[in-house]
């Protein structure tokens, strides 16, 4: 029988909302850094206090848009995070260098889901990183969409990703209580990331937040 999908609740905001989210039942919680676009920024220091506040085994990811390796490493040293979920494109050089300088700390590398050839570009990454995590931006915009769209992409193409890679694979992009036992069923994902599929008014909303995880229990898994 296949395990249940971890969960990672993305745009924390506060400390109250990563309490909430832990105890509803969340592996991670996300924190966004400065993007182009999108929902869920906060400041570096409330990215540190909340990120001081997360028990182990709880993962905490820090968002960034950054794509060098010097301003990563000196994020990830300011916000004290264990995970870095990096939403653009970096190049080869950096991954090595990351790994290198800050050992123990988890490296995520964003794929925003577009046609076939976003598989060939997991592939080529897979290496390099620790978790993929598929969702729906744009980086060929003027402004680029670096998640939180709230969009759901072509999740055929999300699902021969993760039989492509031997890595652990996260779904986000317009994920919701309604919909996450679909994408359980179509994707077969290590993990799930979701935001605003949870909250309302931009808050986290503990209803929408018990509905996600209830619907994740009563999926057979197969």
């Amino acid at each position: 029988m296949r395990a249940k999908p971890r969960v990672k609740i993305c745009c924390i905001t506060s400390v109250e909302e990563a309490r909430l989210a832990i105890a509803c039942g969340a592996s991670a919680v996300g924190l966004v850094s400065a993007m182009p676009s999108g929902p869920g920024v906060i400041g570096e220091d409330l990215i540190t206090e909340i990120a001081a506040t997360i028990p182990p085994p709880i993962a905490t990811f820090l968002l960034t848009s950054k794509q060098d390796a010097p301003s990563i490493i000196a994020q990830q040293r300011r916000c004290r995070v264990n995970t870095i979920q990096l939403c653009d494109s970096v190049p080869p050089a950096c991954y090595a260098e990351l790994h290198a300088v800050l050992p123990g700390i988890a490296l995520v590398q964003v794929i925003h889901v577009g046609g076939q050839e976003s598989v060939d570009d997991a592939v080529s990454v897979s290496s390099h990183v620790d978790a993929l995590l598929l969702d729906s931006g744009n980086q060929k915009l003027a402004v680029k969409e670096l998640g939180g769209t709230g969009r759901r992409h072509d999740w055929r193409i999300s699902r021969a990703i993760c039989e492509a890679v031997s890595i652990p694979v996260f779904l986000a992009g317009g994920l919701n209580p309604d919909n996450v036992s679909e994408a359980i069923r179509e994707v077969r994902p290590f993990g799930l990331d979701i935001c605003s599929g949870v909250r309302t008014d931009g808050r986290l909303d503990e209803t929408k937040l018990k509905n996600f995880f209830a619907a994740i229990e009563h999926h057979q898994f197969a």
